[in-house]
């Protein structure tokens, strides 16, 4: 990484100089395994006299001809950057070069089917990685159009961001596709996809009368598991949603979503030429939780096509606004046009949730971060640019109201069409559409750091009739400030034994203490819950008198939003070290079983198991473990047949699985000897078992490898990986180290699952000898690896289930004596906190 950073001032100067009119890239995919041949002319204007450089990481530069002038590549080029002196007012650079293809998912990444040995080829750009593919200047303002030009066999589907032209004969059974000029874009949209993948096409007609082409791609080893006409069917029901709401035709000519092998995020909003993750491809059966996670990713990415494509950042500090638009837009797409109304209670349930944890890191930053270079942007793809601004967002719309806000954002589309913008370019537009001053509350809201935490103060007379309440807000000593939140406050009745919401008031909060006089005189309800409807972005805390309503009633509580919250609520004040975690444990178990909402269900099976193996003290926690295993395993038997909870239930159950009985019970339903009514034990669950079996001692290498011989597939591969790392011994825990931290030559994603079951060992005291490990091989890590493999390593081998003092201490020491760079340090006191947490936890359950 060293070498390949850009900061703000090298990028602010280069498009103070330089003004990019056109792109023609020239790309052949002919030219053996390793890499491939391109060819880069830009056309650009310039400052007469000035000097720059452009962007372009290579294996050798063969030829760089600067208006018409050789260049000595030798003297020009170091690899990553070629430096551009002497500019005319009008310039044409032609680079000619040999690139690599990558297996970190950075950009141009190569992949070949273990099933039929077919090579598949796709680019992910986003930051800083088209200049893996050609010769660019990598920055999000200085936009241009593209031309692709692409040898590659004849037998290959070729995708980029125009429709794909016919191609003509390129001789050896190859061909060439000219693809017709993109609009205006930057170069961190623009996509190439290869290979044999095979295809759906379908149309839909755009709101100013166009046909829009659509299509979907995936491997053909796994096209029979593409749902098509439901992800087309998630997708016109998108695109009718979006041009309605945003009073502007889809900007772009056609729209491609492609399913590809080795992703590292869940999907990439390439202008027309959408990537995802090919987990969304089901060839096993997958929670609710995970197919109503596609659609909203569906509806994410189709969102950027209007935010982020059309209208682009200027610099990588208003990432946020970009991430944060997406996530709101696509949960109330997903609410309001698809048959998942229930959107919002995922989102509190995970992204909200998500956002609390980060937002109470030590690295927690204000929204609007400072982004001095690229490597602070691959940092900040994190719960502050996603969950946080999504929320924030929501509170703004709340702060506005709808229909100001969708009048605001179309009106910002229209004005700044194709070009770059900051985020006082959306505010102003807000501004006109509400009649609302913004500048204080972007203020408050997105240039601080931290969250807030509100309780009700609430007095009562003999008869139960509330004489006072208010709201009462704080903020943590490291970051005070003190925000205005507009929320609602709802009354909670049991009738007929369910609790049901039998007032609601909304009103603006702000300051130390909010009087909310309105609610003087009314009869208290059984739970008083502040924030209902979840507007507001606030940590929360219950009453004692609704606190121990919620305790026994949780599972009554009519609304899923609603319950979503109580949960939040108790958890969050579990994390805080307020409540015990064994506290946190029962009510779980006692209350779980009856939840509706998928992702409500596995967010809070994931907390559970959470708080049984890092925060209950370590006196107790085998036995609290083993208890949350077992009832795990009663529920599964209890559930409806071939439901999702009972699925849930026995995945859970296999990921804690520790005792005997619990071990035998999971390899009777891998074997068949013992069967749950509805529940199929398919390849990919059969995979989870096995891995319990494994990480228990009940299974080993052989079984591993004659699971992998059955199901001899990419996925097979990640999941014998996985499971291979968790074999319970030191030489087992040794061999998955090595084959991450002795040699570099595993894929992304085998990094990633490699470490998941590194981390897995039930005797924690099998990662002890990896601590001084670890913290030697830190900075050459950081130094050798992409940034993509890097924070895989630093985040994934981290031996956090130690959760002790020793652990800790080596931490600081490292940190000590390591003041840069600063990146990586944020990765490693990120780790730490995690463990600090944990030990404040675990010292509240020793009381």
């Amino acid at each position: 990484m060293p070498g390949e950073n850009l900061t703000r001032i090298e990028a602010q100067e280069r498009a103070a100089l330089v003004t990019v009119t056109s792109y023609d890239v020239t790309l052949d995919l002919t030219t053996g395994p390793t890499t491939f041949a391109s060819t880069t002319t830009v056309a650009f204007g310039a400052v007469a006299g000035s000097s720059t450089f452009i962007d372009a990481i290579t294996e050798t530069v063969h030829s760089v001809t600067l208006n018409g002038v050789e260049l000595d590549p030798a003297v020009v080029s170091d690899g990553i950057r070629i430096q551009l002196d002497g500019l005319q007012a009008s310039n044409v650079l032609t680079v000619v070069a040999d690139a690599a293809y990558t297996n970190t998912g950075e950009g141009l990444h190569r992949f070949v089917d273990p099933v039929d040995n077919e090579v598949y080829l796709y680019s992910q750009f986003e930051v800083p990685d088209s200049r893996r593919v050609f010769a660019v200047f990598e920055q999000p303002d200085l936009k241009a159009v593209f031309s692709f030009t692409v040898t590659a066999p004849g037998a290959w589907e070729v995708i980029s961001n125009s429709a794909t032209p016919e191609p003509t004969d390129a001789g050896d059974g190859n061909k060439t596709w000219a693809f017709a000029p993109t609009h205006t874009i930057s170069s961190y949209i623009t996509a190439l996809v290869a290979g044999p993948y095979a295809v759906v096409r379908s149309e839909l007609t755009s709101s100013d009368g166009r046909v829009i082409p659509l299509g979907l791609f995936s491997r053909k080893s796994l096209f029979e598991y593409l749902d098509a006409d439901y992800i087309f069917e998630k997708t016109r029901q998108g695109f009718a949603y979006y041009e309605e709401k945003f009073d502007f035709p889809y900007p772009f000519d056609k729209y491609d979503q492609m399913f590809v092998p080795e992703f590292n995020a869940g999907a990439m909003e390439n202008a027309g030429a959408v990537t995802f993750t090919e987990t969304y491809v089901f060839r096993s059966k997958v929670t609710d939780a995970i197919k109503e996670r596609r659609v909203v990713t569906i509806l994410h990415e189709l969102a950027h096509m209007w935010f982020g494509d059309l209208v682009t950042m200027k610099w990588w500090n208003d990432l946020w606004l970009n991430e944060s638009f997406a996530e709101w837009a696509s949960t109330i797409a997903t609410a309001e046009a698809t048959e998942w109304t229930e959107a919002w209670t995922t989102f509190a349930a995970m992204e909200k949730s998500w956002a609390y944890r980060q937002d109470q890191l030590p690295s927690t930053h204000p929204v609007v971060a400072t982004i001095t270079d690229l490597e602070d942007v691959q940092v900040n793809f994190d719960g502050i640019t996603y969950a946080k601004g999504g929320s924030v967002l929501k509170q703004l719309v709340a702060w506005v109201g709808i229909d100001a806000f969708f009048t605001g954002v179309a009106s910002y589309f229209k004005k700044h069409a194709w070009g770059n913008t900051e985020l006082r370019d959306l505010l102003v537009e807000l501004e006109a559409a509400s009649g609302r001053d913004l500048s204080d509350w972007a203020a408050l809201w997105l240039e601080t750091a931290g969250v807030n935490t509100l309780r009700p103060q609430i007095e009562v007379d003999e008869a139960g009739v509330i004489t006072a309440f208010a709201v009462l807000q704080t903020a943590t000593a490291d970051y005070p400030t003190i925000r205005p939140h507009r929320l609602a406050i709802g009354f909670y009745d049991l009738v007929d034994g369910a609790l049901v919401r039998t007032h609601r008031v909304e009103l603006d909060v702000d300051g130390a203490q909010t009087d909310v006089p309105q609610l003087v005189g009314r009869t208290r309800a059984d739970l008083i819950l502040l924030n209902d409807d979840d507007l507001a972005y606030a940590k929360v805390r219950l009453d004692p008198a609704s606190h121990a309503v919620a305790l026994e009633h949780l599972a009554a509580i009519e609304s899923p939003l609603a319950r979503s919250l109580v949960w939040g609520s108790v958890w969050d004040a579990t994390r805080d070290a307020e409540t015990s975690p064994r506290d946190f444990v029962k009510l779980v178990l006692g209350n779980i079983a009856t939840e509706t909402e998928s992702t409500t269900l596995r967010t809070v099976l994931g907390q559970v198991s959470l708080a049984a193996q890092y925060y209950v003290a370590p006196e107790h926690r085998d036995a609290t473990v083993a208890a949350v295993g077992d009832t795990l395993w009663t529920l599964a038997q209890g559930a409806e047949a071939g439901s999702d909870a009972q699925f849930q239930f026995v995945k859970f159950f296999a990921s804690v699985a520790e005792t005997p009985a619990q071990l035998a019970a999971i390899a009777g339903l891998r074997t068949g000897s013992f069967a749950l009514p509805g529940l199929e034990i398919d390849t990919d669950l059969s995979w989870e078992l096995l891995g319990a079996l494994v990480a228990g001692g009940e299974a080993g290498a052989a079984e591993i490898d004659a699971a992998l011989a059955a199901d001899n597939t990419a996925t097979g591969a990640q999941s014998a990986a996985n499971v291979r790392a968790a074999i319970p011994t030191i030489e087992g825990k040794q061999a998955a180290w090595s084959s991450l931290i002795d040699v570099d030559t595993a894929p992304n994603t085998i990094v990633r699952v490699t470490a998941a079951g590194f981390l897995r060992a039930h005797d924690s005291s099998l990662l002890e000898p990896f601590v001084s490990q670890y913290f030697d091989v830190l900075q050459k890590v950081w130094a050798e690896r992409s940034y993509s493999i890097a924070e895989k390593l630093i985040v994934g081998l981290y031996p956090s289930p130690l959760s002790n003092q020793a652990l800790v201490d080596a931490t600081r020491a490292w940190l000590d004596a390591n003041q840069e760079p600063a990146a990586l340090r944020r990765l490693v006191v990120e780790n730490l906190a995690g463990v600090e947490r944990s030990l404040r936890v675990q010292a509240r359950d020793k009381e």
